[in-house]
């Protein structure tokens, strides 16, 4: 440690009650849609319930960290700190992220030729007679031998490809407003940070819109075979992250209003604008072997 950094003052902060309440909120949400799924009346109430929670969590939480920073509390050790916990996280999120592609990845090139017939461990007469190992695979057998099946699988034109270049057009907006805020230009950080909000509420939309499509008239529902399962997994997290995202852009827009940064310190535009980039990469990923292979 060098003399200048243990001269600093490293930030504790006092025991808080955010912890359990994000635990209570967590709860209530996993409960509440695993029920649903299940067709239990009230489990939409206890998602809604955990959802609430949740929102209350971030909104009093990050207030609280925001009020720390602003009262000068934090150091270069702890700006450090955040920096780790900020690499460690998206870390954690890609190996999510490539759990979830790797699933859709053995699905497609190992199991579903297995299925077929292909190699020595083929099997797919021991399951059900007149499989046939295509994909999309949009059949799921049903206990009597009929297939529930979608009319089709979703195409790489129209929404999807809108979506890719909103994002990608999002990914410029943020940049641009970082290259404002290097430079003390607050009617370009303000500016470009607008238009990525709007870009991101724009990508939602869209998106909300692609479900009501496929779900109504393209008939593509979770049980559309493995296909259907996988689709809407993927863009679903997806599409968590990107409204996560948003809301966090939206907070850094308010706080470049009240001119909490500087070309100086800044690390909590940082840390979304990495978050937010992670993002736009992934949806590259998720377009290329979802919506055009």
């Amino acid at each position: 440690m060098t003399a200048t950094a243990s001269s600093e003052h490293y930030y504790v902060p006092e025991g808080s009650r955010w912890p359990i309440i994000g635990v209570i909120g967590i709860f209530f949400v996993v409960l509440g849609m695993a029920l649903w799924v299940n067709d239990i009346t009230f489990a939409p109430y206890l998602t809604l319930t955990g959802t609430l929670i949740i929102a209350y969590l971030f909104f009093g939480w990050f207030g609280d960290v925001i009020d720390e920073s602003m009262s000068g509390k934090y150091s270069t050790q702890v700006d450090t700190s955040f920096r780790q916990g900020m690499i460690w996280f998206i870390t954690s999120e890609v190996f999510f992220f490539i759990a979830l592609f790797g699933t859709l990845y053995y699905i497609r090139a190992i199991s579903l030729p297995w299925l077929g017939g292909e190699g020595h461990l083929g099997s797919s007469n021991l399951l059900w007679d007149g499989f046939q190992a295509t994909w999309p695979l949009l059949a799921t057998p049903g206990a009597g031998g009929e297939y529930v099946q979608g009319k089709e699988a979703m195409g790489a034109g129209g929404i999807p490809l809108y979506n890719t270049i909103i994002l990608l057009s999002s990914g410029a907006t943020l940049t641009w407003a970082h290259w404002g805020l290097k430079k003390d230009s607050k009617s370009q950080l303000v500016g470009g940070l607008a238009l990525t909000v709007l870009l991101g509420f724009i990508f939602f939309g869209f998106q909300a819109y692609e479900y009501y499509h496929a779900y109504n008239e393209m008939d593509l529902r979770l049980d559309s075979g493995v296909y259907g399962s996988t689709f809407y997994m993927l863009t679903g997290f997806h599409g968590m992250h990107v409204t996560i995202g948003t809301i966090m852009l939206l907070v850094i827009l308010i706080r470049s209003i009240k001119g909490h940064f500087s070309h100086e310190k800044h690390f909590a535009f940082e840390a979304v604008a990495w978050y937010w980039h992670f993002v736009d990469v992934v949806w590259l990923g998720l377009y290329f072997f979802v919506y055009w292979l």
